[in-house]
């Protein structure tokens, strides 16, 4: 329904005895706006509806960008629409309601229809300043660059009072050592420790609950006491006594996950804390009509100090232990798994756990770095073998070869060289790179480019080649040097460069390295 259309029927309700509350209940729209069309009259109306429809709009400039953004996404919410625009124009000013007046206008005009679903809120009673932090964890489905779907996992933190946020996320399943170190992590971006933390009965941290006593797991109850925490784990069932992180979590999937594209887990969480600043804590909450930022910076000075640095090893009680092999694997249940090459030697030992989607997690027990990742097979005596595990000897040839290549003035010039010397020693071009390398270490690329032509020129195409007209050279230059007279002297026989003429030969018969040297007449 157009503008004038909205005008009549307004004015036809009036006179049919509605009042002002029941028209704008059976249209669908405000009060105010009921009351803003009664006070115009018809010439009024024609003359805004004219200047509405010739009016340029704040956001027009970026009409194609939304608008690909809500055909590409229909459940785009018009605060997630108000995100992206900022994180991608820094210099956007733009209050929330034009965002969000220009949205539904878009989707009027275009007839995109919004995909919604329900969802239950329930309200909970604000905790004094400092004295609480709710904690839960999420995950996503993300699409990658490569179009593949990851999951991802999150952690999510919210200070009960001013509402201010800290997330980190993981592209594998949470330890709990993970979970110690984000709780680091959070009360270094808190600068402090509140009086009580909140948590679901998660298996990281809980054990068991017998009668309202809590048993923590091994990790998290050395933790606990290292920093002196106060915790409470909520019933099941009991969404109310933790309301705040549940709505966190869901602000934390839709708006900044939703439709975002994943490329790696470094960047991913960087993204997550950049939006924490632009929307996650600056944005205006609902609830408390305030900044959270702005908040914070009042309820930070209630939180207790952190004293104390601890230091995070990663130990894995329930992980089971495997020695690493010399050809790269581990056994594990009657079968073997590769890891990357250079492992053996690095790790004596290694640490691995069981998901419950039968994935082997192969981690490092120092860093808890992911070292592995297989599927478990259902037979036994099997090689289960990650294809990125394996050496890609002909690329890392090439790639050997470039970076020999880039040692010379005409590093083109250089690669062609080696692609000869590599057709006539294809099973030793390591080797023959390797005596290449050791001569780029201790000469400049002048003599080495200088050396480089003379082999072309006389089609000497082999390391040990190269490295005897490199050392032919040097000798020739410090007798320039000393006898800088006698050089001047030196005259040319029958048109062959006179370093020819003077070469020794070395791990060679005399007269078979003079007579390569020489060659025919120029």
């Amino acid at each position: 329904m157009d503008k004038w259309e909205m005008y009549m029927e307004i004015h036809q309700l009036i006179k049919k005895g509605f009042s002002k509350t029941k028209v704008a209940e059976k249209l669908g729209i405000s009060r105010s706006t009921v009351h803003r069309y009664l006070k115009k009259n018809p010439s009024d109306m024609s003359k805004w509806v004219d200047s509405i429809q010739t009016r340029t709009k704040k956001l027009d400039p970026y009409k194609e960008l939304i608008l690909s953004w809500l055909r590409e996404h229909p459940d785009m919410s018009a605060a997630q629409v108000e995100d992206w625009l900022k994180e991608r124009y820094e210099d956007l000013e733009v209050g929330e309601s034009t965002v969000r007046s220009y949205v539904r206008e878009l989707r009027e005009e275009y007839k995109i229809r919004k995909e919604t679903s329900s969802r239950i809120y329930e309200a909970i009673p604000d905790s004094p300043m400092g004295e609480q932090i709710q904690v839960d964890f999420g995950h996503t489905k993300q699409k990658a660059a490569d179009s593949k779907e990851v999951k991802l996992n999150f952690i999510a933190f919210v200070l009960s009072n001013s509402r201010y946020k800290y997330t980190e996320w993981l592209d594998r399943p949470f330890t709990t050592q993970d979970v110690i170190k984000a709780h680091e992590n959070a009360f270094k971006w808190y600068g402090g420790i509140p009086g009580e933390l909140v948590y679901d009965q998660d298996s990281l941290i809980v054990v068991s609950e017998n009668g309202g006593d809590l048993i923590l797991t091994q990790e998290f109850q050395q933790y606990k006491e290292s920093r002196n925490l106060n915790l409470r784990v909520c019933r099941k069932a009991d969404p109310e006594s933790k309301g705040k992180i549940e709505n966190v979590v869901g602000f934390i999937k839709h708006n900044f996950a939703k439709h975002r594209v994943f490329h790696n887990i470094d960047s991913w969480n960087e993204q997550g804390w950049e939006w924490l600043n632009r929307t996650g804590n600056y944005k205006i909450h609902h609830t408390t009509k305030k900044r959270p930022v702005e908040v914070f910076s009042l309820e930070r000075q209630h939180l207790r100090p952190v004293t104390k640095n601890i230091d995070i090893k990663y130990n894995y009680e329930n992980s089971i232990s495997r020695c690493v092999h010399k050809d790269n694997t581990i056994r594990y249940l009657s079968n073997r798994y590769s890891l990357p090459l250079g492992t053996f030697g690095k790790y004596e030992t290694v640490c691995i756990k069981e998901t419950e989607e039968r994935e082997l997690i192969i981690y490092s027990p120092e860093t808890g770095e992911i070292i592995a990742k297989h599927n478990i097979p259902d037979g036994k005596g099997l090689l289960i073998k990650d294809r990125k595990h394996s050496r890609d000897r002909t690329k890392g040839i090439d790639a050997f070869m470039n970076t020999v290549a880039e040692h010379f003035n005409d590093s083109e010039m250089a690669y062609d060289y080696l692609q000869v010397v590599k057709g006539k020693y294809p099973r030793y071009m390591r080797d023959q790179l390797q005596m290449i390398v050791k001569e780029t270490k201790i000469n400049n690329k002048e003599i080495l480019s200088t050396a480089l032509k003379e082999c072309i020129k006389r089609n000497l195409y082999g390391a040990t080649d190269f490295s005897n007209v490199v050392a032919y050279l040097k000798r020739h230059r410090q007798m320039e040097d000393t006898t800088n007279d006698t050089a001047k002297n030196v005259t040319q026989v029958k048109g062959v460069s006179a370093w020819v003429m003077e070469t020794e030969a070395q791990k060679r018969e005399v007269d078979a390295y003079t007579a390569i040297l020489e060659g025919d007449p120029v």
